[in-house]
């Protein structure tokens, strides 16, 4: 059979009915598993970020959510039901090897948030399992035994008075915690990560049934501890009287923005307290606070996995379902956010929440704030193990949970990852073919996991700028592929058809991500190191499979196009003659042709006037045109990536079924270097020299293969 068909127009969903559909609530278990998941470290970093204005600053969060995040990826959706997401409608709108470079861009970002998202789930949810009264030698007063009975056995210990004794032995014994606690840190986020990639490695699916149960109970944890917490709060205002006397403390006291509300430093420009000051701050803040925006681009990830209704590919009501999909996942979020900060800030002090005296003393409610409270740890009375509710056996519960959540979020975005490299790089031959299988790259992706997780020393907070860089910039694209789509699409003119709004999003994204970079680099250098990463690779995978025969067949232009490239198969036609249009009228290049290579009038010839479209493409599918007249055939072929691996695979397909035919050039004078790049780049240059290496390594036995004559 041959390998040149004609293969139906390029589908975006080409397998419809591979993904079983399923009700867009239950897929919204798939996108919350990353996005709720966050409620394991998010109020404790954000604490540490904007202090007591958290809950301020937390207010923005979900404006920004509602109105910014939410309306984008609602577009986005509808304009990519397929589940291609930002990343695919830029690649659509733009053109050549920009879009290229905007996606490997974009898959760095995106490499960043899913690679932070496993390391980083990993690390909170070993926090949450050390830090648990059950886990063995993690408790102070465990420690404090262990280092009583030993010190009470050295002569300078007898000397202390009781005073004296118990501070020593407390500091000793905190310091020992800390040693223990970082070293089984490390250590057991290490196993996490590797337990993930091996449960990937024996064929691990998300299975939606699971991830149901999993955000169910995890929601209603939190629906019980988030309100049972404000209902103290309705009984007990004190501490949010408290709090909010901090927030709007009287003027005159030169250091209120450290003292009340427990900024690290103040903004320049502000430099009294009041309401106007908090509301400035709050936005200025807000960047440090983004982690609360991360989970759209799953949202929109799973359509494929969406439901349409009674049809369940139907594409209206697929789009329909996943706008409520997101509309719930952005209401649901934001309540719990808001919820969570009011909590944390007003019942649990700042020494627990803060490393007050660095990292040899760790904050006990520190990555995991909520799962303090629901082990009764506030000191606040009625909140303690006398409690009806919380106590070691509730907040037992609660860290199942949260480390479930936490380690299925890894899952999730393992999953993601394996579902995104092979849809870009090897199609643009910047992946070698093994980028394909799921094996190579799970062992990749699980060694770089490693490799993070010894950088970051496992640290939950260290982590969150990485990821927040992430997410805002993966936001930031959604919002200009939405703007660019728009202003495209629109049938308005004159300022009506500028999408302001999207623009207005996507400054403020800009914003958010400029200010990321800018105060905390670490987030953009971890991204940087991926994208060149990506870059090098890409580009070196491209040029090492430059020359194979990078073909997927014809497509015809239209019936009588095929018919008559049937008939040329059967025709013995021995040359083949490429002709550059534009340059010489066909009668004057046959003319020329059979002087020059002494081509007699009785033998056939075959022009070919190939025309070089996108030359960013890898794996080509041209359109042949075939007209015949004047006694002879001509082959126009479009949309070609490259001039030379089409000529190779028409000469190689028509040796199939006659005579290996000739494939006659005329002699180019191009300087060498600047003809292979121009290959790579542009996919033209040396043209006959390439023809022949392609059509070498394409068929091995000489006898089959097709003569490259230049003269």
């Amino acid at each position: 059979m041959s390998e040149i068909k004609t293969i139906p127009p390029y589908s975006p969903d080409p397998t419809p009915n591979q993904h079983h559909k399923t009700f867009w609530l239950w897929a919204l278990c798939l996108t919350g598993v990353d996005y709720f998941s966050t409620l394991g470290y998010q109020p404790s970093i954000a604490y540490a970020a904007t202090g007591n204005l958290c809950p301020l600053a937390t207010v923005v969060v979900v404006l920004v959510t509602l109105f910014g995040a939410y309306p984008v990826y609602l577009y986005v959706a509808a304009k990519s039901p397929f589940g291609l997401g930002s990343i695919g409608m830029l690649e659509k709108l733009l053109k050549g090897w920009w879009s290229k470079v905007v996606v490997i861009t974009l898959l760095g970002f995106a490499a960043t948030d899913f690679v932070i998202t496993k390391t980083m789930s990993a690390a909170d949810a070993t926090a949450h399992l050390i830090a648990n009264p059950s886990w063995p030698g993690s408790r102070l007063d465990a420690t404090m035994d262990e280092i009583k009975s030993g010190a009470k056995e050295h002569p300078e210990w007898n000397g202390l008075d009781d005073e004296s004794q118990k501070l020593n032995l407390e500091r000793v014994a905190e310091i020992e915690v800390a040693n223990r606690n970082q070293g089984q840190q490390i250590g057991i986020t290490l196993f996490l990560l590797m337990l993930l990639g091996g449960m990937f490695l024996r064929g691990f699916k998300e299975v939606i049934g699971l991830a149901v149960v999993i955000v169910a109970v995890f929601l209603i944890l939190n629906v019980i501890l988030i309100g049972s917490c404000l209902g103290y709060l309705v009984q007990n205002p004190q501490p949010f009287l408290d709090w909010w006397a901090k927030v709007v403390s009287p003027e005159g006291r030169a250091v209120w923005f450290v003292t009340e509300w427990q900024l690290e430093k103040a903004v320049p420009w502000v430099t009294t307290p009041g309401l106007g000051s908090v509301a400035t701050v709050c936005m200025v803040l807000f960047p440090a606070l983004a982690l609360g925006l991360s989970g759209f681009e799953t949202g929109v990830a799973i359509m494929p996995l969406i439901s349409g209704g009674k049809d369940p590919n139907d594409l209206k009501g697929r789009i329909r379902h996943t706008g409520f999909l997101l509309l719930t996942a952005a209401l649901i979020m934001s309540v719990l956010l808001l919820g969570s900060a009011i909590c944390v800030t007003t019942l649990i002090p700042s020494h627990d929440l803060v490393n007050a005296f660095g990292e040899t003393f760790p904050a006990k409610a520190k990555d995991r704030a909520l799962a303090y409270l629901a082990h009764g740890e506030s000191p606040l009375v009625g909140l303690g193990e006398g409690h009806f509710l919380f106590g070691s056996t509730f907040g037992t519960i609660y860290d199942i949970s949260t480390i479930a959540i936490l380690w299925f979020a890894g899952a999730s975005a393992m999953s993601a990852l394996l579902n995104l490299v092979p849809m870009y790089l090897p199609r643009y031959g910047m992946a070698p073919e093994w980028a394909k299988a799921v094996k190579p790259l799970v062992i990749l992706f699980t060694l770089i996991n490693i490799l993070v997780t010894f950088i970051f020393r496992a640290n939950v907070q260290a982590q969150g700028d990485a990821y927040a860089t992430g997410v805002i910039m993966l936001i930031l694209s959604a919002a200009t592929a939405s703007a660019i789509e728009y202003y495209r699409s629109s049938t308005h003119t004159g300022l009506a058809r500028i999408p302001w709004y999207f623009i207005g999003v996507g400054l403020v994204f800009l914003y958010t991500g400029i200010a990321i970079v800018i105060e905390k680099p670490v987030g953009i250098q971890i991204a940087s190191c991926f994208i060149l990463a990506i870059f090098v690779a890409s580009f070196t995978s491209r040029f090492m499979r430059s020359t194979e025969l990078r073909f997927a067949g014809f497509e015809f232009k239209d019936e009588n196009s095929e018919f008559l490239f049937n008939s040329i198969k059967a025709l013995e036609i021995p040359i083949l003659v490429p002709h550059r249009p534009g340059q010489r009228d066909l009668d004057t290049k046959e003319e020329i042709i059979r002087k020059d290579h002494r081509i007699p009038s009785d033998v056939n010839i075959l022009l070919v006037e190939v025309v070089r479209g996108d030359a960013s493409e890898f794996l080509v599918r041209p359109i042949v045109e075939v007209i015949y007249g004047s006694n002879r055939y001509v082959l126009k072929i479009t949309r070609c990536a490259s001039i030379a691996n089409v000529l190779a695979a028409l000469a190689l397909d028509l040796a199939k079924y006659n005579k290996p035919p000739e494939i006659h050039f005329g002699w180019s004078d191009d300087n060498s270097l600047k003809a292979t790049l121009g290959f790579l780049l542009f996919g033209e240059g040396n043209v006959p020299w390439l023809v022949h290496e392609l059509i070498r390594k394409a068929q091995p036995e000489t006898s089959l293969q097709p003569r490259v004559v230049v003269g």
